[in-house]
């Protein structure tokens, strides 16, 4: 199988959340999206907002941030992240998948929480997210401004150009 090369203009921030330190799906999709011709930033676990932030500072133009939690913590892990949206420095979408709640009964409000902490778009499943970074993609070739409406309960935001 042919890889494609990296394309500096479908930079991805990965990582996991700041409590969580499990790291087989992160390298997982961290190969998926190299093996798609996305550039990966793998912060890997345990990374708090800041570190993502600092992450868009050297990456300045990146077409998402992904973030990954399977402890049920992503909640608290986020408490700043409207903040770092709000200024700036997470200047594109967000997107969060995993287990996002603790316990094996699902909160139904933890998404509109994750909403409420700047959190663009909730994946259910890993497939989700070669299709939503590629409407990132179609999006931002088009250059389509500041915010469209996504399948699904989430918007994605374009990436701010």
């Amino acid at each position: 199988m042919t890889v494609p090369a990296p394309r500096t203009d479908r930079v991805v921030i990965l990582g996991v959340a700041a409590s969580d330190s499990h790291a087989v799906a992160n390298q997982l999709i961290a190969h998926a999206l190299r093996t798609a011709g996305f550039t990966v930033v793998n912060l890997g676990t345990c990374t708090p907002v800041a570190e993502f932030a600092q992450a868009c500072a050297r990456h300045p133009r990146p077409l998402a941030v992904v973030i990954g939690s399977l402890n049920g913590q992503i909640h608290a892990d986020l408490h700043d992240l409207a903040e770092a949206k709000r200024t700036g420095r997470i200047p594109c979408p967000v997107i969060v998948g995993g287990n996002l709640s603790v316990g094996s009964t699902k909160d139904a409000s933890a998404v509109t929480r994750l909403h409420d902490l700047g959190v663009d778009r909730v994946l259910g499943s890993a497939a989700e997210l070669l299709p939503a970074l590629d409407e990132l993609v179609a999006a931002d070739a088009a250059d389509v401004p500041a915010t469209r409406a996504a399948p699904g309960p989430a918007a994605v935001r374009a990436p701010a150009r």
